[in-house]
């Protein structure tokens, strides 16, 4: 059995720091993590939402569940409090962008759907975002395989050695 098959609690975990060229791929990605989000809230903007209200729309449209979206579960989604979320949708509501209705299972739930304008505005931004990740795709594939040689030697098992 290799360490990449054994069971995580049976292998001998690494006892070795961290290379450069690991350092560089978790810089590189940090990189590269900034530059989507700078170029993701610029492509929200030029369309007249906040980033937030960007956020709060993908997240509507990516639920996956047996009915939409609560604001509940919208405000778990944005790491945000319930107050907030509700006054998130509030202004996207305003704006027409989504609409909130009752459950068909539990009338005291809220839940809620996009409008034809939010699904386009929100299909422009996505494009443009996944085109964007694209041109980022080689410092996502050199990230992926510092961890996957990371994880076959056991690295997450136990802390870095003590420097001498």
């Amino acid at each position: 059995m290799t360490a990449a098959t054994a069971p995580r609690g049976s292998r001998r975990p690494s006892r070795r720091r961290l290379k450069t060229e690991e350092y560089r791929a978790l810089g590189a990605f940090r990189r590269a993590l900034r530059e989507f989000l700078a170029f993701s809230e610029a492509g929200s903007r030029a369309l007249g939402l906040t980033p937030q209200q960007h956020q709060a729309l993908l997240a509507v449209r990516a639920h996956v569940g047996s009915e939409p979206m609560s604001i509940g579960e919208l405000a778990e989604c944005l790491l945000i409090k319930n107050h907030s979320a509700v006054g998130l949708v509030s202004r996207l509501v305003d704006r027409g962008l989504m609409v909130r209705t009752p459950s068909t299972f539990d009338r005291r739930r809220v839940v809620l759907a996009l409008t034809p304008e939010a699904v386009d505005r929100l299909e422009t931004i996505s494009r443009n975002n996944l085109g964007e990740l694209n041109r980022a795709s080689d410092v996502f594939r050199e990230l992926m395989g510092a961890l996957r040689r990371l994880d076959a030697e056991g690295l997450w098992d136990q802390p870095p050695p003590p420097t001498a």
